[in-house]
């Protein structure tokens, strides 16, 4: 049986998204048009609303995002909130869609709900793992999201000089006792 090649309207389909992406990191979600996202694909803006409809849509196909959260449950006990805040740190280094979305998500609701669901449905969980009380699960994981929603803000949309001027290990070394806490006290 031979693989079928992708057809032409997902290959659409990934173009839109990679420069709704794209822009939306760029221009955040109140500038960003389906106009330039469209040109910035090489199609006709019709085709995008053809596949999203409008341009929440697009954003909430856009902002699909996998934290990639680590086995927190791996890492010795006394270093989970080091490894924690070093995988955000990475991550926000090194992926716009989560920058795009932080940025929309302080101006719209629509992307401030779905900032809400992703933490809810994937640090819930990492945090459940570490063998928290069910019932301490969304306060401890909020917790742990304001530090690093916080340190984003400050670093990479604000770019707050004496934030942007530590380095990763800075970072790590200062916020990694207090996600600790919040993880694990």
């Amino acid at each position: 049986m031979t693989a079928q090649a992708p057809r032409r309207s997902d290959k659409t389909r990934a173009a839109i998204l990679d420069a709704a992406r794209e822009r939306f990191a760029a221009d955040g979600y109140e500038r960003a048009t389906i106009r330039a996202i469209a040109a910035d694909a090489d199609i006709d803006p019709a085709m995008v609303m053809r596949y999203y409809g409008n341009k929440e849509k697009l954003f909430a196909a856009a902002a699909q995002f996998d934290l990639r959260l680590p086995d927190l449950t791996s890492a010795p006990r006394d270093q989970v909130g080091a490894m924690m805040i070093r995988h955000f740190v990475d991550r926000w280094e090194h992926d716009e869609t989560l920058m795009a979305l932080l940025r929309a998500a302080v101006t719209n609701e629509a992307a401030a709900e779905r900032m809400r669901t992703i933490f809810a449905e994937q640090l819930g969980p990492a945090v459940a793992a570490l063998g928290v009380e069910p019932a301490q699960i969304p306060r401890r994981a909020g917790l742990a999201a304001t530090q690093v929603l916080g340190v984003a803000l400050c670093r990479y949309v604000l770019k707050l000089p004496p934030v942007v001027a530590m380095s990763a290990d800075d970072l790590v070394a200062d916020l990694g006792p207090t996600l600790q806490r919040y993880l694990t006290a």
